[in-house]
């Protein structure tokens, strides 16, 4: 008869044999990395089939979330162009009754003028001096005294033209100036460069002016170098202190100065009344200069005198017209003296 209970194997015997299995494989450790390397290879798949139902819930869950995330910007999308489109409805409204207004007035209507987009190569690094350098020159077409601005307002003029670059001086420097005037009442002042990209003055503005904050100011089309009526700056500090006689009116451009990149240049359009420079700085190569024609009218081929006295009266009309910066003329054209700064 066999006993209920056999005897196995003792635990001093267990333990002995834990011990010689374990120091083995210490020593035989490194010998087994080429088996474990293949082992692991062996258990890829394994392991991607056994990760592959967490993968698709977390993509699901991202196309669902991403999918969510298209349908609300869908949505404002369609709700910002159902209000775009109810003002481009309005504005429609106003630029035909503009245009009947101007009919009865026996005003023409400003046509579009060209337009071109210039993007921003150079900033300077005077604190001093604000300009900008653009990629755009008189190839072009560009000239001095050209209006640049940017989808806010007025940035600035171009001071100076080379083949491929042309300079920009912004409205907020010192030595600009720029003809504008308040929307809600047509009065006009001079708007100047305070020297910061965020501030201009009004100067020689007398107490009795009727300007507040919150105005906005345009550009009035005096000069024929800005067109009438685009945005320049809002009026944010009026003080009037007593024994002084004109106020200290600040105004903020409305042109992001300190981070365009963008600008637009603009010709002038035929109906505007604005007129380009007569004189553009091309290298003197280009266009040489004229000799004097002999005139019918005198004799023996002399040059007319009558025609000497007329260029050289144009020649003082460019002179007295234009405006010097540091004391140099701008109707010189020098490629080393900047263009005129200020539009009076």
């Amino acid at each position: 008869m066999k006993p209920i209970f056999v005897r196995g194997i003792s635990n001093q015997f267990r333990l002995t044999l834990a011990i010689i299995l374990s120091v083995i494989l210490l020593v035989a450790n490194h010998r087994l990395d080429p088996a474990r390397e293949s082992l692991s290879s062996a258990l890829s798949p394994i392991q991607y089939l056994a990760s592959l139902p967490g993968a698709m819930l977390d993509w699901s869950s991202e196309s669902f979330a991403t999918r969510n995330m298209l349908a609300l910007q869908n949505k404002e999308l369609l709700r910002q162009q159902l209000l775009m489109s109810e003002r481009l409805q309005r504005f429609e409204h106003l630029r035909q009754e503009n245009e009947r207004l101007r009919a009865l007035l026996g005003s023409p209507a400003y046509q579009d003028s060209r337009k071109m987009v210039a993007e921003v190569m150079e900033v300077a690094s005077d604190p001093a001096h604000h300009y900008v350098v653009l990629n755009h020159g008189s190839r072009s077409g560009v000239f001095v005294g050209q209006p640049v601005v940017d989808a806010q307002g007025v940035v600035g003029q171009v001071v100076q033209v080379s083949e491929m670059t042309s300079r920009v001086l912004l409205l907020s420097d010192v030595s600009h100036g720029l003809p504008v005037r308040i929307t809600r009442n047509d009065v006009r002042l001079v708007a100047n460069g305070a020297g910061e990209l965020d501030e201009i003055e009004l100067r020689h503005v007398a107490k009795s002016t009727d300007i507040r904050v919150g105005d906005l100011l345009v550009t009035s089309g005096l000069g024929n170098r800005f067109p009438e009526g685009y945005p320049v700056a809002r009026v944010i500090e009026v003080q009037t202190e007593d024994g002084q006689s004109y106020a200290r009116v600040t105004a903020q451009p409305l042109a992001a100065l300190d981070r365009i990149r963008y600008l637009l240049l603009i010709w002038p359009s035929p109906d505007s009344g604005v007129t380009l420079p007569h004189q553009v700085p091309v290298p003197a190569a280009d266009h040489p200069p004229e000799e004097a024609k002999p005139d019918p009218n005198s004799t023996n081929g002399a040059p007319s005198t009558q025609g000497a006295a007329s260029t050289a009266q144009g020649a003082a009309t460019d002179a007295n017209g234009g405006t010097n910066v540091n004391g140099a003329n701008a109707a010189t054209g020098a490629a080393t003296t900047p263009p005129p700064a200020e539009v009076h």
